[in-house]
């Protein structure tokens, strides 16, 4: 805004206003101290004892002196002023009809001389809203990225632990739960149902996936894979399969639903792309889903996308 330089007329119409938009010297003082409160310094050693207009005189002379540091300040002003359309304090006042005539006069000349920095302030209100939204999103994506790292180092740690393999399937649902809620894909823990154990289930696009997690030596079979079909086909019409098997499927079981499945298939090496950000979790069941839907084959892994 700097390039554009504020009008002599511009500051003298500053000038002619803010003595006559308040009566009393309290009000006015409160006014400038409220309206300035971003640069108190333009007010300290100003004599607000003397009158509003030689106060007014002496705060534009900073103004104008230093017009390289307080012009957004000082438009912010201008605008703020000629935009009042009301004088409450002096319709108060018993010459409120010629004290009001004048303000209004002030205030219309002082819009008339800054309408052409107008543009000037909307401008800048919109790279300011830009610049906070770009911080905003920024400070998100720092936090994602963060939260990543931390799921990407529990998956390690799960991968590395020793001991009781049932605790570690318990922990990996959890892991599961938490990487679908990074991703805002409302999970649910897992469930029983009569006759069923469901590892758990969330949300994304339009359907409701159920999901079935396995960290096992082996990988998942026919037998395991037409389990959990069965599963999937006695819910809703909506309801969609996901089956995570951190150590993939076997030929037999990939073979037997690559024509028609209730099932997508995720494994060890599509959960760590997504946990090096190399590509989003949305992104990868979006591309599962519509090959799947496409081929009827319920195997489609990242390194084929």
């Amino acid at each position: 805004m700097a390039n554009k330089r504020i009008s002599t007329n511009a500051y003298q119409a500053l000038r002619d206003a803010l003595p006559v938009i308040y009566w009393y010297k309290n009000s006015f003082n409160s006014y400038l101290r409220t309206a300035l409160r971003q640069h108190p310094e333009l007010l300290i050693g100003l004599n607000f004892e003397a009158t509003k207009r030689e106060v007014s005189d002496e705060l534009v002379d900073r103004l104008m002196r230093d017009e390289n540091i307080y012009q957004e300040a000082t438009l912010r002003l201008m605008m703020e002023i000629a935009n009042m359309s009301s004088f409450p304090e002096l319709n108060r006042h018993e010459d409120a009809e010629s004290l009001v005539v004048k303000a209004e006069a002030a205030v219309t000349e002082l819009r008339e001389q800054t309408k052409v920095h107008e543009q000037l302030i909307i401008e800048r209100e919109r790279l300011d809203a830009e610049r906070s939204a770009y911080i905003q999103q920024a400070e998100v994506q720092r936090r994602f990225a963060d939260e990543l790292t931390d799921m990407k180092d529990r998956f390690f740690g799960l991968s590395s632990a020793s001991g009781d393999p049932q605790q570690r399937g318990r922990d990996f649902e959890g892991f599961l739960n938490d990487l679908f809620r990074l991703f805002d894909l409302e999970p649910r823990l897992s469930y029983n149902i009569p006759n069923q154990q469901i590892d758990g289930s969330f949300h994304f696009d339009t359907d409701d996936y159920v999901v079935e997690a396995k960290w096992t030596t082996d990988r998942v079979n026919t037998k395991d894979a037409n389990h959990f079909a069965s599963k999937v086909r006695t819910k809703g019409k909506n309801a969609l399969g996901l089956m995570v098997s951190v150590n993939g499927f076997t030929e037999d079981a990939l073979s037997d639903y690559s024509r028609a499945t209730v099932f997508m298939t995720l494994d060890g090496l599509d959960l760590l792309a997504v946990l090096e950000d190399r590509i989003r979790l949305d992104e990868v069941l979006r591309r599962k889903k519509r090959h799947a839907n496409e081929t009827g084959e319920c195997y489609y892994p990242v390194s084929q996308f």
